[in-house]
């Protein structure tokens, strides 16, 4: 559920309500999955991205026309021997971006895999949004988009082709998101679910952007 945390008021006197939401990256390992939350965080992109071990926790802020958006972020491993340990970071979540490569078909087809899980396992009210990434590499395209956005149609998923590198439709697919999200819940009275679930036992790290309200 939404965590509302009071409201602010913009210059013109209005109120803007706050609100934070759990959001969940899932898909292959390599897809891009931290490279498009640090693009998105600190507006950086690194060549070479070590791969996540286990989960990274990050935080950001949106401003929207009619709520001030804060994201916790869960960046999940994406190695198959870490596969079990992704409903404890999915678990209360209220959103979840599921990527693949564009340049790597194995990967679309695994991205379907975390979108039937999801759908099964999360909660049944999460927004769910299918990205393809790496579209810096689209001379050497594998997945199609108009695949992609068929599949998304079919499961009711938002859908964009985002590339980490360039910065294309980051912010976007993340404003997306939060415009999907219901501003007007109660917060939830576990923690977990609003934090999500650390498994080596250990405060996240308190990782943040800058985002325009921070």
């Amino acid at each position: 559920m939404a965590s509302p945390g009071g409201s602010t008021r913009r210059p013109n006197g209005t109120q803007t309500r706050m609100c934070q939401f759990k959001l969940v990256l899932l898909g292959e390992s390599a897809v891009g999955k931290s490279s498009l939350v640090l693009r998105f965080v600190k507006g950086q992109f690194h060549e070479y991205q070590e791969s996540t071990i286990g989960a990274a926790f990050l935080t950001q802020t949106l401003c929207l026309d009619d709520a001030v958006i804060k994201f916790e972020i869960w960046d999940t491993a994406g190695q198959e021997r870490y596969h079990s340990l992704a409903p404890m970071y999915y678990r209360g979540a209220q959103a979840a971006i599921v990527m693949y490569d564009i340049t790597n078909k194995e990967s679309f087809g695994r991205a379907q895999s975390w979108i039937a899980e999801l759908q099964k396992q999360a909660s049944p009210n999460i927004v769910i949004a299918l990205a393809g990434n790496k579209t810096d590499l689209d001379n050497i395209r594998a997945v199609q988009f108009e695949e992609g956005r068929s599949f998304a149609e079919e499961n009711n998923l938002l859908f964009m082709e985002t590339s980490a590198k360039s910065a294309m439709n980051v912010a976007e697919i993340f404003t997306a998101i939060a415009k999907k999200l219901p501003k007007n819940e109660p917060a939830s009275s576990s923690p977990n679910q609003q934090r999500g679930v650390n498994l080596a036992g250990q405060q996240p790290p308190a990782a943040s952007g800058s985002g325009c309200c921070n």
